[in-house]
C-alpha cells in the first residue's frame, strides 16, 4: 500500500523547492531572508533536499546505540569515593570516571565491591606515574571489563601550560605505559581532552581539527598501536544539529587519519555539557542545557555521557545536583527510549549534510597544521591559543551586543535572584601567575563578566 501511495505523487527537485519559496518571499531576497552562516563559515539553508548529498559520501555511521550513563567522581578518599560510586551504581549510573588527585588512593579500596565485569571504567589522573598506572593495570587483569586509563600529556600542557616533568621523561613514562597494553582489549591507555577546546571559545571547525592533530601526535610517536583505541573526550554546546554533527565528524576524521596507520579500532567518544554556556544567575535554566546537550550527544553516537549537575560551577558536590544530572539521562533512556533506535539521523539530509562539510572544513584546517609544523609546534609558538582567542572574542561579542542569547544573563534577567551568599567555588577564569612553557589554553564562560557585574551590585 505504502508504494503505491507514493507513486501518486511527483518527485519533488530541489529546483522546484527553491522557486516556490522565492515565489512566496514576495520579492524579499532568497539567501539574505533564509540562508544563515554559522561561526565555522557554513551556509545554511532553509531546507535540504536528496540531491545535496549526491556529491557527498554517506557517513554510515552507528549513532544513538548503546550508550552509557556516566557519572565523574571527584576522588580525593578511596573509602569515601568508593561509597559513592557504589551508590550512584544502585541510582542508574553505568560507566564510572574516577577524577584522582594523588597517587596515595589506594585502587584496591577505590574499586571495592564494583563489579568490573559489568561497569566500564575511566580513570583521569592529575599526575602522571607508571608504578601508580601498573597498580591499576594489575588490579584490571582480575577482570574482563573496560578500563580507559585516559591519559593526555598534550592535553595537560595545553590546558596547565607545562608539562608533568618535561617532553621526554612524559614521553618515556607513557611509552612504557602504553607497551603494558599491547595485548589488553577494549582498554585504552591514550585520551584527547577536546572539550578544553571547545570550553575555550574555538569553533566547531577549530574542535575538530585541534582533536585530531591533537592525536595525530601521539600517533605519530607510535602510542596508538594497532589493537588500542583511543578516548576523546568531548564537550558539547547548545548548537543542537550542528553539535550532532560534530561528534559524528569526529568518527569519521578519526576513522581517515587512523587508517593511515593501519589501525581499525573505532574511537571511544566520552561526551559532556559545555560549560561556556552555563550560568551562575538563574542556574535552573542549566537543565534546559544540559538536556538538549545530551539529547545531541546521543544522537551524535557518544560513547559514555557524563551529565553536568546545574549548579556544578558554583557548588562543590551537591547530592541533590548529581541526582538530577543522572536522571536527565535515565529520562532519555528509559522513558525517552533514545537508547532504542539505531541511526535516527539517518536520512536527515541536513546532518548528514552538516556533517560533511564539518569533516571537509576540519581535514583542511588539520592538514594546515601538519604542514605547519604540527600541533605540538602550533601550540608552543601559541599559534593554537591566538586562533581561539580570536574565534572566543567573535562568540563573546555576539552574547554582549544580545545578538546570542543566554537566558537570564542578558535577557530576561531576574533581578531579585541573589547568589553571592551561595557560592561555594570560585566560578570564573582563574589565571594564577608563574612560569609556564606555553600560553596555557584557558576556559571561559561567556557570561562571566556580566555575573561579576551583578555580585559586586548585590
Amino acid at each position: 500500500m505504502a508504494s503505491r501511495l507514493f507513486e501518486e505523487f511527483d518527485e519533488v527537485s530541489a529546483k522546484a523547492w527553491k522557486q516556490k519559496i522565492q515565489y512566496d518571499l514576495k520579492g524579499a531576497d532568497y539567501n539574505n531572508t533564509l540562508v544563515w552562516e554559522s561561526p565555522e563559515g557554513i551556509k545554511v539553508k532553509p531546507f535540504y533536499h536528496s540531491e545535496d548529498l549526491k556529491k557527498r559520501q554517506r557517513s554510515n555511521l552507528r549513532t544513538s546505540s548503546p550508550w552509557k550513563i556516566g557519572q565523574k567522581i571527584f576522588t580525593a578518599d578511596a573509602k569515601t569515593s568508593n561509597l559513592r560510586a557504589l551508590d550512584i551504581l544502585q541510582k542508574g549510573a553505568e560507566s564510572l570516571v574516577f577524577e584522582i588527585t594523588s597517587e596515595e588512593i589506594k585502587i584496591d579500596k577505590l574499586l571495592r565491591n564494583i563489579d568490573l565485569n559489568l561497569v566500564p571504567v575511566h580513570f583521569d589522573l592529575r599526575f602522571l606515574s607508571s608504578e601508580y598506572v601498573d597498580q591499576l593495570l594489575d588490579f584490571q587483569q582480575k577482570s574482563t571489563g573496560q578500563f580507559h586509563i585516559n591519559l593526555d600529556i598534550i592535553g595537560h600542557l595545553a590546558r596547565s601550560g607545562n608539562w608533568f616533568y618535561n617532553l621526554q621523561k612524559d614521553h618515556e613514562i607513557l611509552e612504557h605505559i602504553v607497551s603494558r597494553f599491547s595485548h589488553i582489549e577494549p582498554n585504552t591507555a591514550i585520551s584527547v581532552d577536546a572539550a578544553i577546546y571547545q570550553n575555550a571559545g574555538a569553533n566547531m571547525v577549530q574542535q575538530l581539527a585541534y582533536a585530531l592533530a591533537h592525536a595525530n601526535e601521539y600517533l605519530n610517536h607510535g602510542l596508538v598501536k594497532i589493537d588500542h583505541g583511543i578516548v576523546f573526550k568531548m564537550a558539547v554546546g547548545s548548537n543542537y544539529f550542528f553539535e550532532i554533527a560534530k561528534l559524528r565528524a569526529m568518527r569519521i576524521l578519526w576513522k581517515s587519519l587512523s587508517s593511515e596507520y593501519g589501525l581499525t579500532r573505532n574511537c571511544q567518544i566520552v561526551a559532556t555539557p559545555s560549560r561556556r554556556n552555563k550560568t551562575l544567575y538563574d542556574y535552573n535554566v542549566n537543565m534546559l542545557r544540559t538536556t538538549s546537550e545530551c539529547m545531541s550527544a546521543i544522537l551524535g553516537g557518544a560513547d559514555t555521557i557524563v551529565n553536568l549537575p546545574y549548579d556544578e560551577i558554583y557548588h562543590r558536590y551537591n547530592e541533590f545536583g548529581t541526582r538530577i544530572a543522572r536522571n536527565q539521562l535515565l529520562i532519555l533512556k528509559n522513558e525517552s527510549y533514545f537508547d532504542n533506535v539505531a541511526n535516527p539521523t539517518d536520512g536527515s539530509y541536513y546532518i548528514e549534510t552538516l556533517t560533511s562539510q564539518l569533516a571537509e572544513k576540519a581535514l583542511t584546517l588539520f592538514k594546515d597544521i601538519e604542514a605547519s609544523g604540527g600541533f605540538l609546534k602550533q601550540l608552543k609558538n601559541h599559534t593554537i591559543q591566538k586562533k581561539i582567542r580570536e574565534s572566543a572574542k567573535k562568540e563573546q561579542d555576539l552574547i554582549d551586543g544580545e545578538k546570542e542569547i543566554l537566558i537570564g544573563s542578558n535577557k530576561y534577567q531576574n533581578l531579585n535572584d541573589l547568589m553571592k551568599n551561595d557560592i561555594e567555588l570560585n566560578p570564573f577564569v582563574r589565571t594564577n601567575k608563574r612560569k609556564t612553557l606555553i600560553e596555557p589554553i584557558l576556559e571561559k564562560r561567556l557570561a562571566e563578566k556580566m555575573e561579576q557585574k551583578r555580585l559586586v551590585d548585590e
